[in-house]
């Protein structure tokens, strides 16, 4: 009785003991494979478990989707010394208006930014680029986009899409352009 005492104390003992060891692995480096098929492991009655970082997943695919719904909207051009939005930049003002009331861009808030050319102080400059944000605005907003979604800022002429000493490249400053915030 005394033997097994012993015994079972000294097996429960030498479980305890490699039970508890800390265990040292060394990572190999992943491939693009192994890491995706860890990103998504399915299990069988289970659907989709994922595992690894979700939340970074979805802010990528969150910021994919900004930099697209971006690159439809349309830049709004100036005349000289003017904010008032021209006639013929009506119809990219309405795709605006319509792109960003889409269901794809409406979780986006919009920065709506103003730019000029060269000519004029900086003072003066920044001044009209908020004009010419704000003109955009509220024609975006008088098209249902909601201006508590939208923020203004003036580049003034520190943001220039051409750097020639042209008329043309003077024209393509004029602008109002926009990004997306989450």
């Amino acid at each position: 009785m005394k033997a097994r005492h012993i015994l079972t104390s000294a097996v429960v003992i030498g479980f305890l003991i490699t039970g508890c060891a800390k265990k040292v692995e060394v990572e190999a480096p992943q491939t693009q494979a192994t890491q995706q098929q860890e990103a998504t492991e399915v299990t069988e009655g289970s659907g989709i478990q994922t595992i690894g970082n979700d939340q970074e997943m979805i802010e990528e695919a969150k910021l994919r989707k900004m930099k697209a719904i971006e690159a439809q909207s349309k830049k709004i051009y100036f005349d000289f010394d003017k904010y008032n939005i021209r006639p013929d930049q009506q119809p990219r003002v309405e795709f605006d208006a319509k792109l960003f009331n889409s269901d794809e861009a409406k979780p986006f808030n919009i920065k709506v930014e103003g730019n000029c050319d060269e000519w004029g102080t900086d003072e003066y400059n920044y001044a009209l680029g908020l004009k010419r944000a704000k003109s955009v605005r509220d024609a975006l907003a008088a098209r249902g986009v909601a201006k508590d979604r939208m923020t203004l800022i003036s580049y003034g002429e520190s943001n220039p899409v051409c750097t020639e000493h042209t008329k043309e490249c003077w024209a393509k400053n004029r602008r109002v352009e926009f990004e997306l915030i989450p």
